[in-house]
């Protein structure tokens, strides 16, 4: 039984796991849409704030809404395009109207969504597991270089921050025991961030600027307005977003050694899209379940629920007190990709392992897990190749999870149609 004290210990250092994935989709959207700076402030707040309300009613779970597993939402970075396109189009009381309809639609969507859980058998789902990983190992290594779009990308001093972050968490994790070793990612970031101040990297005037409280309030930026096109853009958003948490479910079901219920999955989507309603009433952003956490608690091998709703807690109270927040965003890119690195390859391990229950050598087992994985990865490092499809055909694919899901469920579906024909053929035989 964890202490209350290990319980926020753990559940912060979840916070700092997600907090940069957390934090890029108000950013980029609050300086696309040339917001200033107290409402990009509120972005941010009213982003944390909600991510944290949206993570309890994850975790606590009722008859209806949450899977009790310990999942983490976070805003969803699919939606980025989309809000800035809309919001860009008309404004942003558009997009947040956009928002909450369409979070009602998931609500709605999810028994249905249930009913084609049978398309995701062990081999799907352990290649979607695995694309998870692997899709996500190109942010690690870009923020282990300095973060995309540096100045001082790659040079030395952001790849020694990296590695000695690695280094550390791996020689925490290796030789301590206890509690210490299932805190090794906080101890690698914060090592790694003393070693960044150290450097002269590290610099605390964002902290000072930052005001000490802010309250989230209902339609900041005026009363929600309907579009038929904005609520169908952001409908197809989610249906993306669902496809993608389920592999996050199942990710989390092998990380804690769990068989995942087709009930937890509809629970949990149905969370997510009360999830969304809210962040469209408090002007923050639709939410999925964040699949940064799942390799930290496949490393830290700590399963408790408690963590992750100390962890909500947490960012509820960052996002009411904003100079806490951005106490956390000092944290060097360099050093959030050392430690991205463990986290996501344990996530793309998790799949391995799961794939490692399949015979890939009957029913075409390979083909499936090679095509989805080479989709999925492809999808995710080169995105641009999709630049000329359509906007919705655009969407699918430049999401490197989705398109390998999609690609390992058509090639199930179309293999063991095969498979039935074959059968047949040699029954009547």
């Amino acid at each position: 039984m964890l202490s209350k004290q290990k319980v926020v210990t753990l559940g912060f250092q979840h916070v700092l796991a997600m907090y940069a994935g957390a934090v890029i989709v108000p950013l980029i959207v609050g300086g696309a849409l040339k917001l200033n700076g107290t409402q990009m402030a509120y972005l941010i707040a009213a982003d944390l704030f909600t991510c944290g309300i949206a993570t309890i009613l994850q975790v606590m779970g009722t008859k209806y809404f949450g899977s009790r597993l310990p999942v983490i939402l976070g805003c969803t970075f699919t939606a980025v395009g989309p809000i800035i396109a809309i919001a860009s189009a008309s404004n942003l009381a558009t997009a947040y109207g956009a928002i909450i309809l369409s979070g009602l639609f998931v609500v709605l969507a999810a028994p249905l969504y249930g009913k084609m859980l049978r398309f995701f058998p062990t081999i799907v789902t352990g290649s979607v597991v695995t694309i998870i990983g692997l899709s996500l190992i190109p942010v690690a290594m870009n923020n282990a270089a300095g973060g995309q779009g540096s100045a001082d990308f790659g040079q030395l001093h952001h790849l020694l921050l990296a590695l000695g972050t690695l280094l550390v968490i791996l020689i925490v994790n290796r030789l301590a025991t206890g509690f210490l070793r299932s805190i090794s990612v906080l101890v690698g970031l914060v090592a790694g961030t003393a070693a960044g101040y150290a450097m002269g990297i590290v610099h605390f005037s964002s902290v000072a600027e930052a005001s000490w409280v802010s309250i989230a309030q209902p339609f900041y930026f005026g009363v929600p307005q309907i579009s038929i096109t904005a609520i169908f853009t952001m409908i197809i958003v989610n249906i993306v977003s669902m496809v993608e948490s389920t592999g996050v479910y199942f990710a989390v079901g092998k990380a804690t050694e769990q068989k995942v219920e087709k009930k937890q999955i509809v629970n949990g989507l149905r969370s997510e899209g009360l999830a969304i309603m809210l962040g469209g009433i408090f002007n923050a952003f639709p939410y999925t379940a964040f699949s940064q956490n799942v390799g930290l608690i496949s490393l830290t091998r700590v399963k408790s629920r408690d963590v992750i709703f100390a962890a909500g807690g947490i960012m509820v109270i960052l996002g009411l007190l904003p100079k806490l927040a951005a106490l956390t965003t000092v944290i060097p890119s360099a050093v959030l990709g050392g430690a991205m690195i463990v986290m996501f390859g344990s996530v793309a391990a998790s799949g391995i392992s799961i794939l490692s229950e399949v015979d890939l050598r009957k029913d075409g087992n390979l083909l499936i897990a090679a095509c989805s994985i080479a989709v999925g990865l492809g999808s995710a490092t080169l995105p641009q190749m999709f630049d000329q499809l359509p906007a919705f055909a655009k969407m699918l694919m430049q999401n490197g999870i989705v398109s390998g899901s999609l690609t390992a469920i058509l090639l199930n579906l179309f293999l063991s149609k095969q498979k039935d024909a074959s059968s047949a053929v040699l029954k009547d035989a």
